[in-house]
């Protein structure tokens, strides 16, 4: 995630969510690249199925590490904010500013911690494709299905 070197796209979640969002795009369309990128019986001679299997496994990986290292890296940010709002607040219990900023982090932080468990839901369901329609051509050694 390029945006990641900006650390304040964690605290505008709306944004990171987005960017998620587009870092999505290759599981989203999972069924129309495999139907795009493995031929039907009539065409296989024209391509090497499992180096295409290969290449796409590689990269889904690839994406997978990227956008769960983007998202542990915003909750350890988000988490440490919090952590300082709440010793903050501790100092200072009557402000009332300070306990809403509190609420607004610790929200963002759920939300951050929620996209951990979509990016399970998003893998499983893409590599259970990913398995359907390579798994005569490849299997990676570290996977399975």
């Amino acid at each position: 995630m390029a945006e990641m070197e900006n650390k304040s796209i964690c605290y505008d979640i709306l944004q990171f969510q987005e960017t998620l969002r587009k870092m999505r795009t290759l599981d989203d369309k999972i069924i129309y690249t495999f139907n795009t990128s493995i031929p039907t019986d009539s065409f296989k001679g024209q391509v090497n199925e499992s180096a295409t299997c290969k290449h796409l496994y590689d990269e889904l990986q690839t994406n997978y590490r990227s956008r769960e290292n983007s998202i542990k890296q915003c909750i350890d940010i988000l988490a440490n904010e919090v952590r300082s709002l709440k010793q903050e607040k501790d100092a200072h219990p009557d402000n009332f500013q300070l306990l809403k900023h509190l609420r607004r982090e610790q929200t963002s932080l759920r939300l951050l911690q929620t996209e951990l468990g979509v990016e399970e839901v998003i893998k499983e369901r893409t590599m259970k494709v990913f398995y359907e329609h390579c798994r005569n051509y490849y299997k990676p050694l570290e996977a399975s299905p």
